[in-house]
């Protein structure tokens, strides 16, 4: 009878293939990750669940590969609503020809008609409805790319403002579904536009998304150096306290975090987290909401999901949970469903790894009814769910063994 791998069985078997086909013995991978031998073994064998975006990077960067190419991401859906291979394929068509004449019928819209209609991308993207968002972006780059080669001066700097944005849109949406190749597109592309907007504080955006690319490799210590490029990059506008400025200053700041926090530099996390918090307490005192053109949604529960993340991130649920406890219930609404979703997905770990399964379940169901796609795509959202099920598993299997053995039943084999 054929048998079928699970998925962690199947993650676990593509590590070894990958180790053995590069002459790699487990203790050599065991080593570069910070491992025993035996951990190493038990993930081959798929009986540990890598449920640690940083671990699942850690362990591809030994290995020389994508951390995709482990856990077979991306997941492809098979209904009309999930094809969004299509329309990714589109957009790199239109990255690579940046350099070309571009393919537009008819004139372009001013460069205020189409930072206007860019507010249908930012709710898509706020909603997590990260096809919707894939689908929209071949028009608007081949129009951005349109109005950048017709017009001159303001007009033009914010024609390629436009396209760098689409950019960011596009590489937020790639990350969600898991497509390396648009990723790596949409950040080189990003920083070419960005360079020729006239925006002081795009490029620091572009290095922002630059930041996140650096994770796939498990770089941290380059991400947190490329983070302080940035910043020295916008530094003087910070001060000034400059609006798109204090967004992007924080957002950088929460980056670096994350990095810090998966090299398990916890000093250096909570330092970033108290400069992400200084610049959130800047925003607040704003008095008068500002346009986010970048699409950098920085708030007050932007840096509280963070810090949560943070603390989950160097394997402390604890702190994590007290946070979650303490954090004003208000901001964390206000949060778009993309940002909620992702929290309640990280409340899921907290609570697994705490050993209370039935509030994780319920914060993953959570997560999912808040924003579907961004949770069924997610690796760690996945491995969640395996170890909620597997661990159901162990538990009733235990229960029906003792049930067995007080019935007498001569099946334990069952249980072997």
């Amino acid at each position: 009878m054929a048998y079928e791998l699970e998925e962690q069985e199947a993650i676990g078997l593509r590590i070894k293939r990958r180790r053995l086909g590069l002459g790699m013995p487990q203790a050599d991978l065991a080593a570069a990750v910070g491992k025993t031998q035996g951990w190493v073994s038990r993930v081959e064998k798929g009986r540990i669940e890598l449920d640690r975006a940083g671990l699942v990077n850690s362990i591809a960067a030994a290995l020389h590969c994508h951390p995709n190419d482990l856990i077979s991401r991306p997941y492809l859906g098979s209904s009309p609503d999930e094809q969004w291979q299509p329309a990714a394929a589109s957009i790199l068509r239109e990255l690579r020809r940046y350099d070309l004449t571009p393919v537009f019928d008819g004139t372009p819209r001013t460069s205020a008609e189409l930072w206007s209609d860019m507010t249908r991308l930012h709710r898509l993207r706020d909603a997590a409805a990260n096809i919707a968002v894939l689908r929209s972006l071949p028009d608007f780059f081949r129009e951005a790319h349109a109005l950048a080669d017709r017009s001159r001066g303001h007009e033009r700097e914010e024609a390629f403002g436009i396209y760098a944005v689409c950019c960011k849109f596009a590489h937020t949406a790639a990350h969600s579904l898991g497509h390396p190749e648009l990723i790596a597109a949409t950040c080189e592309r990003a920083a070419w536009a960005s360079r020729l907007s006239g925006d002081p504080v795009l490029p620091a955006v572009a290095d922002w998304m630059r930041v996140w690319d650096m994770w796939a490799t498990a770089d941290w210590s380059d991400a947190i150096a490329l983070a302080d490029k940035a910043l020295r990059g916008i530094e003087a506008e910070y001060e000034e306290g400059r609006p798109l400025a204090v967004r992007a200053w924080g957002s950088l700041q929460l980056r670096a975090a994350v990095s810090a926090a998966r090299a398990n530099n916890r000093p250096e996390a909570e330092h970033r987290i108290a400069l992400a918090r200084q610049a959130a307490d800047r925003t607040d005192q704003e008095p008068a909401p500002v346009a986010d053109r970048h699409s950098l949604t920085f708030s007050s529960g932007n840096v509280t999901v963070h810090s949560i993340n943070v603390a989950l991130e160097m394997s402390d649920q604890t702190q994590a949970l007290r946070l979650n406890r303490d954090a004003d219930p208000g901001r964390l609404e206000a949060l778009p469903n993309s940002r909620r979703g992702h929290h309640r997905m990280d409340l899921a770990r907290a609570h697994l790894w705490d050993g209370n399964r039935r509030q994780a379940l319920t914060e993953l169901r959570e997560a999912e009814r808040i924003a579907p796609q961004l949770v069924r795509n997610h690796p760690i959202a996945r491995a969640t769910l395996r170890k909620i099920v597997y661990a159901e598993r162990a538990s009733t299997r235990q229960q029906l063994r003792g049930m067995s053995s007080r019935f007498h039943l001569d099946d334990q084999d069952l249980f072997g």
